[in-house]
């Protein structure tokens, strides 16, 4: 994973009327969990951007007043209304206990069923993997340039080291799909094959 350094100043008051006056204040509420003990504390809007708004999952170096630890993003709660952040939370993540994190899946290759004709459909844009932190990659490749007309990548056919996939077995993540115009090309190519004989 990759890696994103934030700064945090830790919260004394954690009632609505304080929580409004640090979203008044261009700030976002925080919670991190999995410690010893919850730790409250804010990050200003503008550092939490480039951690907010990407498909990437981070390992999270946090420094809050001085306490630093390894965290990733859990939950985010966003405004229904404006998209505003209203509140993240992040679990301590050490050497020894695994997390379940999101990984984005990445597609490389050119499919011989796209040369055939067909159409490549990523259908999971992301997994929830198992594992310790420090073995968890930046995402799931997965190469398709044998994956033929028709044909699908499920869960079960992917293995990560060191890490459990946790979506189901049968699931399908990427597959190449019939168009219209293959179908047809097909179908032309079995009637003349017939006709021929």
């Amino acid at each position: 994973m990759k890696s994103f350094n934030l700064q945090g100043k830790t919260r004394k008051e954690v009632g609505k009327k304080a929580t409004k006056a640090v979203r008044v204040a261009e700030n976002v509420p925080c919670v991190l969990y999995g410690g010893e003990k919850n730790v409250h504390f804010t990050a200003t809007e503008r550092d939490l951007h480039k951690l907010i708004y990407t498909p990437e999952v981070f390992v999270v170096h946090l420094n809050i007043d001085g306490f630093k630890t390894h965290s990733v993003m859990k939950e985010i709660q966003f405004h229904p209304v404006s998209d505003r952040v209203l509140h993240i939370d992040f679990l301590e993540v050490t050497a020894d206990k695994p997390v379940v994190v999101e990984l984005p899946v990445k597609l490389t290759g050119l499919a011989e069923g796209v040369r055939a004709g067909g159409k490549l459909s990523l259908e999971m844009r992301k997994l929830r993997v198992k594992g310790i932190y420090t073995k968890i990659p930046e995402n799931v490749t997965l190469d398709v340039t044998d994956l033929a007309l028709g044909k699908s990548i499920q869960v079960e056919k992917i293995s990560i080291p060191d890490l459990e996939i946790m979506n189901a077995k049968n699931a399908v993540v990427a597959q190449v799909k019939l168009t219209r115009a293959a179908r047809g090309a097909a179908a032309a190519a079995a009637s003349a094959e017939a006709k021929s004989e």
